[in-house]
Order: structure tokens, then C-alpha cells, then sequence
């Protein structure tokens, strides 16, 4: 089941390109990451969600992640009501919304594609032929 990490931070004024720099450059390679972003709330405010396999996956990654808090750890102010300077939380998602994939169609077997181009292929001339048979009756009418 797919699950999601989330994490709030307030960085230190001036701190800001630094801050979202250091993300773009950080080397996210965990077992069972997926993809995430880092997310502008407000000013100095940022939240960062990340798309894992399942919660496994994110518990592995803790110990990562927190090294990888600790390198930018000096640019973050406290959040206030003793939550330090993140506010973490993770689960397993329970609905997905929006768009979903299609599903592949099926390839139709050789035979009845062939089939179907060799059909549209005499279609054709009978379609030119109609066409080519209605234009000399709307000319004869134009003469008369």
C-alpha cells in the first residue's frame, strides 16, 4: 500500500535559496521512495511530502532522513508548542485521488487487424468511386 511522509519546517530569514537549493541537490536514494516535493506554505514555511511503496519503506529511510535533517538542520527556526524546528508525520494512504493510469488495451490479434485493413482498403476505391460518380451528376445538372 502506497504511503506518504510529511514534514513542516520554518526556515530562518535569508535562509530560503539555500534552504530549497540543498533539497534539489540532495541524493534521494532510498529503498521504496517514489517521488516527493518540497512545498512552499507561507512565508519562511515549507512542507515536504514524499511518496513511498509503503510504510516499511519509510521506517527504513528514518535514520537517513534524519541525517540528512541534520545538514540543514542549522537553517531551521522552531515551530512553536514544543515541536522543535520539524512537525514529522507518515502513513499508509487509505483513497488515492485524481487521475489514475488507463489501463493498456489489449492488442488485437494479427488476424483481425489484417482483416481490418484489407476491409478499409476495399472500402476505399467504393468510397472513390461514389464520390468520383456523384461529382459528374452534380456537373451534368450545372450543363442543363
Amino acid at each position: 500500500m502506497t504511503a506518504y511522509n510529511v514534514v513542516r519546517f520554518r526556515v530562518k530569514p535569508g535562509r530560503d535559496r539555500e534552504f530549497i537549493d540543498l533539497h534539489r541537490k540532495a541524493p534521494v536514494n532510498f529503498k521504496g521512495w517514489r517521488n516527493g516535493a518540497l512545498v512552499k506554505t507561507g512565508d519562511q514555511t515549507y512542507c515536504f511530502v514524499g511518496e513511498w511503496d509503503n510504510f516499511n519503506s519509510i521506517v527504513a529511510a528514518r535514520p537517513n532522513m534524519i541525517g540528512m535533517l541534520d545538514s540543514f538542520r542549522d537553517m531551521l527556526d522552531e515551530l512553536g508548542n514544543g515541536l522543535g524546528v520539524t512537525d514529522p508525520i507518515s502513513g499508509e494512504a487509505v483513497l488515492q485521488l485524481g487521475n489514475r493510469p488507463k489501463a493498456a488495451k489489449r492488442a488485437k490479434p494479427k488476424a483481425k487487424r489484417k482483416a481490418k485493413k484489407t476491409a478499409k482498403a476495399v472500402r476505399k476505391p467504393a468510397k472513390k468511386a461514389k464520390r468520383k460518380a456523384a461529382k459528374k451528376k452534380s456537373a451534368k445538372r450545372r450543363r442543363r
